[in-house]
């Protein structure tokens, strides 16, 4: 019988799930998918759990398993925000098969480096958006048209440069070749100014 109104009562954060999420986007202003996809998750599991407390005494759940199941829809709305619309928000895959099907279903190979850089860029304001989120996360400021590192950034750079250096695979299928080259993708890259840092 428990496992019943378990089933029943995650249904239902499922429905207000989508509901919020839905409302959210097509309604109020979103800064970014990310985020607004957790808010989104946890008000519902909230909901959710607000109506299972209302009916607590006709239910058979103990305080625990009641604990448990609001972990589980937490669990569940963080699993849709990451694997749901930011995914699709961030996918160069789905872009690329989005863009085979836009040009008739396909593209020479030798054009995807025009393709990113002349269509892919402005057609989903990449700069625009990353820079977005950057700053709605405290990872960069941008003062005098300068974008810098805080020092949240910083440690953030400090932990992703860790990861890709020893925790990522020294053996992935890259064009055919099995390669470490993006444990350290800057190795390569130009050396001294640019002539675009901030002075």
């Amino acid at each position: 019988m428990k496992f019943l109104w378990a089933l029943l009562f995650s249904l239902l954060f499922t429905a207000l799930l989508a509901v919020v999420y839905l409302i959210h986007v097509w309604f109020l202003p979103v800064r970014v998918i990310f985020y607004s996809a957790i808010l989104d998750g946890v008000v519902a599991a909230v909901a959710t759990a607000t109506i299972l407390l209302a009916l607590r005494r006709r239910l058979p759940f103990t305080g625990f398993e009641s604990v448990l199941l609001l972990t589980i829809w937490l669990l569940g709305g963080y699993a849709f925000a990451i694997s749901g619309p930011t995914v699709l928000d961030r996918s160069l895959s789905f872009y690329i098969l989005e863009k085979l099907a836009q040009r008739g279903g396909g593209i020479r190979a030798d054009a995807f480096p025009m393709v990113f850089k002349e269509e892919y860029l402005p057609e989903f304001r990449l700069v625009d958006v990353r820079l977005t989120e950057q700053t709605q996360s405290g990872t960069v400021e941008i003062v005098d048209g300068c974008v810098r590192l805080t020092p949240w950034g910083w440690k953030l750079v400090g932990i992703s440069s860790f990861i890709r250096a020893h925790l990522l695979a020294r053996h992935r299928l890259l064009a055919g070749v099995y390669t470490d080259t993006l444990t350290t993708p800057f190795a390569n890259s130009a050396k001294g100014q640019q002539g675009y840092e901030c002075r």
